[in-house]
């Protein structure tokens, strides 16, 4: 598994480093992460889901980049994520994201109905098992890459080591592709904006 995400992350870098831009860069990773972490067993398992039926596909990845104000997080390259909340912007202190802006730490729910303070705030489905990593860059927090499934027990301790490393990648890629720029020059007036989770 080790020497397979090695290679996975050294095609995934490369196509990252030849991309369009930020956002494009961002989504080399996000568009992969899902079908490389997390066991796919878990989904197996009595009382998988938290939802009946279970939703499909039920994987999700973004980044939530902070906005130049500092106020929201900016959900940036999503796989999985309804096109409703394309660019939304997301209050930067909401829910877990907010808590690793906070802290600046990696983060696992390994099932998330054990923590009351999760939100939902992908609306897609509501995640079972997600785990968070924060993008930084010479100690300037860039934002949080996020991964969640439907199922509960999907993350483990391994797949957040390598989330926190797909993160590590992410933050230079962001920063050399202009994406502090990208972010600061976007109009952010007309764009959905989240505050509470449901």
């Amino acid at each position: 598994m080790a020497t397979e995400l090695t290679l996975a992350f050294a095609r995934l870098t490369a196509e990252a480093n030849a991309a369009d831009g930020p956002e494009e860069a961002i989504r080399v990773f996000t568009a992969a992460l899902p079908a490389l972490l997390g066991d796919r067993a878990a989904a197996l398992r009595p009382h998988a889901f938290r939802e009946d039926p279970p939703p499909v596909p039920g994987l999700a990845c973004t980044a939530f980049m902070r906005t130049a104000c500092g106020r929201y997080h900016l959900i940036t390259g999503s796989t999985g994520f309804p096109a409703s909340q394309h660019h939304e912007l997301v209050a930067i202190e909401l829910g877990h994201p907010g808590e690793v802006a906070r802290t600046r730490r990696p983060m696992l729910l390994h099932d998330t109905a054990l923590h009351h303070s999760f939100v939902k705030i992908l609306q897609a489905f509501r995640a079972g098992s997600s785990m968070f990593a924060p993008i930084l860059w010479r100690g300037e927090y860039l934002g949080v890459l996020i991964c969640a499934t439907a199922a509960r027990g999907t993350f483990g301790e391994g797949d957040l080591q390598a989330l926190v490393a797909a993160a590590n990648i992410l933050a230079p890629l962001w920063v050399a592709h202009g994406g502090p720029g990208w972010i600061a020059g976007l109009d952010l007036s007309g764009l959905p904006t989240r505050s509470v989770g449901t």
